[in-house]
């Protein structure tokens, strides 16, 4: 069975009486604290309500097991998921809970400032540490997501097999058809052209390169670390013809050689880590010719928050993307500008889109449950993977964390303005 490897499960002193009283009203003092949205907390045959009673956000928790408390004591909103994976609470609308505590972040940050959980962190930065995004480290954190298995994404993800924030035109646009949307879009920003070499860093499942060259004509070398994206890509390119017109490698981004007209890269960037986004952001110039275009898609966080994002480690981080690191907007642009010749024409953000893309995913995922069961995905996998989905909706929705198309141009770009509408 395929299940996640969990760092405890639950605190030592959660099932002792005494200390699991204590540990409660330690979590309970936090939430009273709470101004944003109103909390309804079931344990047993009590009910606590906290925060704002007549605001339109509202979010139901129910504690099914007293461990709960020690988790979250002790790990914050790591604790909290791994409780949560662990079946220690439950609730109706798991993606409200969390846009409840993203719009009080000041009580989050509080939990994880408390005596235990503070004694708890240099362990857990110690194992992100450990997964910094050296070319092995690469390698290793790649395949730790990404190769779980394509009978888990396709299960849950659109015939295009796009696993980035999709852009839906209308409110009739299925999943599909706005991913659709996003590789168009992105080629017209590009302004791809049939001469045009056009680089891809990140493959995903190929959809990029094979949209660009069946509809644009262009040449497409695409590289990834994931063996069985690689695989699959590989299997499309030459059932789809295009072997004369797209390269696939399985390369490191650090060891590209060559020179290209174009380049892009869909939310591969939250791979690269903080302490590498100069050198990412050197290799992509340096690749690029004097002319070139690149389209940069990532995943932001606040930059008011980015230093703190930075130091510490989040549930994401710990259980999905080992090694993973959101960039701000202003981190990205100032690392640009710092380190390369390369030049912000234009940007878009729709991180709006990503709430409603991630809502679509976790429908699909929840009516492929059985299937995916059959396939040796356990019960803690889906609630794993479950939290993830709605946590990652929960923070598009409060605007915590957003979605950016940057375009960027080397000083010899001549591209003319883009107009959105």
């Amino acid at each position: 069975m395929k299940s996640p490897s969990l760092t405890v499960k639950a605190h030592p002193l959660a099932g002792m009486g005494l200390a699991a009283g204590l540990l409660r009203r330690t979590v309970l003092h936090q939430l009273y604290k709470l101004r944003h949205g109103q909390l309804t907390l079931h344990h047993g045959d009590q009910q606590q309500l906290f925060g704002d009673l007549a605001s339109p956000l509202k979010a139901e928790i129910h504690v099914l097991d007293a461990g709960l408390w020690g988790l979250v004591a002790a790990r914050g909103s790591i604790g909290a998921g791994e409780a949560y994976i662990h079946g220690y609470w439950t609730s109706p609308d798991l993606t409200a809970v969390i846009r409840l505590f993203v719009a009080n972040l000041d009580v989050l940050d509080s939990i994880e400032r408390g005596a235990l959980a503070l004694f708890g962190q240099p362990v857990i930065k110690a194992l992100h540490w450990l997964n910094r995004n050296t070319r092995a480290g690469s390698q290793r954190n790649i395949a730790a997501h990404y190769d779980l298995g394509n009978e888990l994404f396709e299960r849950f993800l659109d015939p295009t097999m796009m696993y980035s924030a999709a852009m839906f035109a209308g409110t009739d646009d299925d999943l599909e058809r706005a991913q659709l949307n996003k590789l168009e879009r992105i080629c017209q920003k590009l302004d791809l052209k049939p001469e045009d070499h056009l680089l891809e860093i990140g493959t995903g499942w190929g959809s990029m390169a094979l949209y660009a060259a069946s509809h644009y004509g262009c040449r497409v070398t695409t590289t990834t670390l994931s063996r069985q994206q690689y695989e699959y890509t590989r299997q499309r390119i030459a059932e789809q013809g295009l072997e004369d017109r797209v390269t696939l490698l399985l390369e490191d981004y650090r060891d590209l050689r060559g020179q290209y007209d174009k380049l892009v890269s869909i939310e591969m960037i939250e791979a690269v880590g903080h302490r590498f986004l100069p050198t990412y952001f050197k290799q992509c110039a340096h690749l690029l010719k004097d002319d070139g275009l690149m389209l940069l898609q990532a995943i932001t966080i606040r930059d008011q928050r980015y230093e703190q994002a930075r130091r510490n480690v989040d549930f994401i981080q710990r259980y999905i993307f080992p090694g993973g690191a959101l960039p701000s907007l202003q981190r990205m642009l100032d690392v640009a500008t710092q380190h390369t010749d390369l030049n912000l024409l234009h940007m878009e953000d729709f991180g709006e889109h990503y709430a409603r893309t991630l809502r679509l995913w976790h429908e699909n995922f929840r009516q492929a449950r059985g299937e995916l069961e059959r396939h040796g995905y356990d019960e803690q996998f889906y609630r794993l993977w479950e939290f993830y989905l709605c946590y990652c909706e929960g923070g598009f929705l409060e605007r915590a964390i957003g979605t950016a198309q940057l375009l960027l141009g080397k000083p010899g770009t001549r591209r003319k303005p883009l107009y959105v509408g």
